[in-house]
């Protein structure tokens, strides 16, 4: 008789920036996908408890984890935090950006290196630590057990494949970003897999009245910008198909195909 199958253990995604907004949604529509959904916050103490409460009511595990993804030392802690508390991760999701306004008159380093942490190098780190925790895993495995595989999928933006001179500091890092997944997906290569997802206009913020954002999601060849639901399904169909790594999903209506002087929020 033969040994009864070992079960797999539950998934755990760590979602960067899922108290609210976008990282919300798809800590949702991975809590429904069966994932336990790890919860990275900065600030919004309420908005995460509530998304874990959210989350845990879909798939019966979720927690909040606090850090600053500017610190090195805070970003280096974070995915061995959220390890010790779950057992394991299986993947990441770097959906926290810094996203404040200068153009080249008001550029400079201080506004540049900040942007470049948190929305480049905290990704780059996490996705190295999620790496060593897939290997470290597999090491722990007998020789008749699967090799386990983990995936990162960063966010980045539209406006990279159709660049305006406005949030000149946020564009690069999400510039080196873009080019980090390839990098990344090469390095890391078998056991991780790093794919990034592009939305277009995707969710209103206070510098767009809600008349004007309307009409600015409708610019696009297919009339419709993204939407949250939109983005979020893509983040799950780039974690759960197995062929996809170092290349961009851009969901964003077609937005990029068309020419904007300037960005969204200053149209």
């Amino acid at each position: 008789m033969s040994a009864p199958a070992v079960p797999s253990p539950v998934p755990t995604v760590l979602i960067t920036g899922a108290a609210k907004r976008l990282g919300r949604e798809i800590a949702l529509t991975m809590a429904r996908g069966g994932w336990r959904v790890a919860v990275h916050y900065r600030d919004s103490v309420e908005d995460a408890t509530k998304t874990v409460a959210d989350c845990a009511q879909l798939t019966g595990g979720s927690m909040a984890f606090r850090s600053n993804l500017a610190n090195e030392t805070a970003v280096r802690n974070l995915l061995p935090t959220v390890i010790e508390a779950f057992g394991h991760v299986d993947a990441v999701v770097n959906s926290a950006s810094t996203f404040e306004h200068d153009n080249i008159d008001s550029f400079g380093f201080t506004a540049m290196e900040k942007h470049m942490r948190s929305n480049a190098g905290a990704a780059i780190l996490l996705s190295q630590a999620l790496h060593t925790h897939i290997q470290q895993r597999n090491h722990a495995l007998t020789a008749d057990q699967t090799q386990r595989r983990g995936v990162v999928v960063n966010l980045l933006d539209q406006k990279l494949w159709n660049q305006n001179p406005d949030f000149f500091s946020y564009t690069l890092s999400k510039a080196a970003l873009e080019a980090a997944n390839t990098m990344l997906a090469l390095a890391l290569s078998p056991m991780l897999r790093v794919v990034g997802v592009a939305p277009g206009l995707t969710l209103t913020s206070h510098m767009l009245s809600a008349d004007k954002f309307e009409a600015l999601h409708k610019l696009s060849p297919l009339g419709r910008s993204s939407t949250a639901q939109d983005v979020a399904a893509t983040v799950k169909f780039a974690i759960d198909n197995p062929s996809i790594t170092g290349t961009t999903l851009l969901v964003d209506g077609g937005q990029h195909l068309m020419r904007f002087d300037r960005d969204f929020s200053l149209m």
